[in-house]
């Protein structure tokens, strides 16, 4: 859809006003049940197929905490330098809402299991910003309503709605941040950087594959404007379920600009959750937002309390992986990139590709070059993630190893990809089957270079008479004649020995 609406420009905007944001990101983990119940969390199942009473919310029923949610959950607050409660407990958030079948929500309220904390996130031209992190609680998702009959796949306008259980239960854990200050004009640069980083440590933990396509992972952004110089909060409002990282940034920029139009108007912002429109990067209000009060939090009775012993918390410690940040800092240096290419990599969601090229045996250099220049197109041509392609690290790593012995040239390892992607086997399959290796027979090469000195008589006497750059032309005659199978280099030395000409 597209929404008209009164915007300042964003310089105006920061001319005048201080931004102040809140990320609230919610991870979906990636458990075997849900949290609660033992209903499997499996995608793709028929719906309501993966309830229960427990998870929809019976008379009678009793849940359970999953244990490894708790466990996930402390990793994630270790790894954001949290404090770990000694004690907390899950409270019941009170709202109705079709798709929540209980209508509360058990979560954490006064009481979470992480806090304090923070997370330091790099900027693209090397700046260091350290977003503090409020708390890291646990709760449960809800359900899944889809709209039927309306242009927008929202309710308004449609001719009735389907409410899907499976998801219900499945086990969240939100991570909220304190007050974002201090960022200015790169507020929604500060945005995107923090949620890329914490998606990176939520992967490297294991705890999530953190897909914001697919809702394992989505955002709440909280924007408020200031005038400059002041101290005081604006009203803000808040942003559900951005789920891409150009999308976060798009719509903290979006509320910077109409947030500012409305108040240098003389307008009043309102408390409101809005809707985020990834086709033209607006937002629209959806309802007014409850504070902490409306929900009518209390401690959830059919739970016992959660209390981490402070040993197994510090043997939880000793687990974490390499942070993000400070693996890609030493991969850097391994492969001798600048932090701006470093960017690219990751922004490619090549990383850990290129990583585990390098570890089945290619160079970084090699390993980088087909990841970010052929892979790379062909994922943006597919609209695929690099990780979703139908290759893997080692079998591009199996392609620089023949690039390197000379079996093949790029032009043919292009072609060696291709076939790997379509499925014709691995490269060495598809080598022999297409017939791609390069040609090395000395015998068969001097002939095509003889027949090329024989067919351009002209260009062969110029290379005589000294202009050595025309031999491009002999060896693409060969290389032509060839299919491209020759090796070059070796076709230019031949061309200029039989003409007599130093290279």
């Amino acid at each position: 859809m597209t929404v008209t609406t009164d915007l300042a420009s964003y310089e105006d905007a920061l001319a005048t006003y201080d931004p102040v944001m809140g990320l609230e990101v919610h991870v979906e983990l990636g458990t075997k049940t849900k949290m609660f119940c033992g209903c499997s969390t499996e995608l793709g199942a028929d719906a309501n197929s993966q309830t229960c009473p427990v998870c929809l919310g019976l008379p009678g029923s009793l849940p359970v905490v999953n244990a490894i949610g708790v466990e996930s959950a402390v990793k994630i607050g270790l790894a954001l330098h949290c404090e770990i409660a000694e004690w907390c407990r899950f409270a019941r958030k009170n709202y109705f809402y079709p798709d929540m079948p209980k209508n509360f929500q058990t979560s954490q309220y006064d009481e979470p299991i992480a806090f304090n904390g923070y997370l330091d996130v790099q900027l693209e031209d090397g700046e260091v910003f350290r977003v503090e992190i409020e708390r890291a609680h646990m709760e449960e998702d809800t359900g899944k309503s889809t709209h039927v009959g309306g242009a927008t796949g929202r309710i308004h306008g449609a001719s009735h709605s389907l409410l899907d259980y499976n998801r219900a239960g499945i086990p969240l854990i939100e991570i909220v941040t304190k007050p974002i200050e201090g960022a200015g004009k790169r507020a929604p640069e500060v945005a995107k950087a923090y949620v890329a980083e914490l998606r990176e440590l939520i992967k490297a933990l294991g705890v999530s594959e953190a897909r914001m396509e697919m809702g394992q992972m989505r955002c709440d952004v909280n924007l408020s404007l200031r005038p400059n110089g002041t101290e005081t909060f604006g009203t803000r409002s808040e942003t559900k379920n951005v789920n891409s990282l150009r999308s976060v940034e798009r719509a903290a920029r979006y509320e910077i600009q109409r947030h500012a139009a409305v108040l240098s108007s003389g307008g009043t912002i309102v408390q409101e959750t809005r809707h985020f429109h990834e086709e033209d990067g607006s937002t629209t209000a959806g309802r007014i937002k409850d504070n902490a009060e409306d929900y009518r939090y209390f401690p959830e009775p059919d739970l016992v309390p959660v209390a981490p012993a402070r040993e197994w918390v510090e043997e939880l410690r000793t687990t974490l992986p390499e942070l993000p940040r400070v693996r890609r800092n030493r991969l850097r240096e391994e492969w001798g990139v600048s932090e701006h290419d470093m960017q690219s990599i990751l922004n490619a969601g090549a990383v850990d590709l290129i990583a585990a090229t390098i570890e089945e045996g290619a160079d970084a250099a090699s390993a980088r070059k087909w990841w970010m220049g052929e892979l790379a197109r062909s994922a943006n041509e597919s609209g695929r993630a690099l990780d979703e392609l139908a290759i893997t690290p080692a079998q591009v790593a199996r392609v620089t190893a023949l690039v390197t012995a000379g079996d093949l040239n790029d032009k043919l390892a292009r072609q060696v990809i291709d076939g790997v992607l379509k499925g014709e086997g691995d490269p060495d399959t598809v080598v022999e089957k297409r017939g791609l290796k390069v040609v090395s027979d000395e015998g068969a090469l001097t002939a095509a270079v003889d027949e090329a000195i024989a067919a351009n008589a002209a260009i062969a006497d110029k290379i005589r008479s000294g202009k050595v750059a025309a031999a491009g032309a002999l060896v693409g005659a060969v290389m032509k004649a060839t299919r491209g199978q020759a090796d070059a280099a070796r076709v230019k030395e031949l061309i200029l020995e039989k003409l007599g000409v130093e290279g």
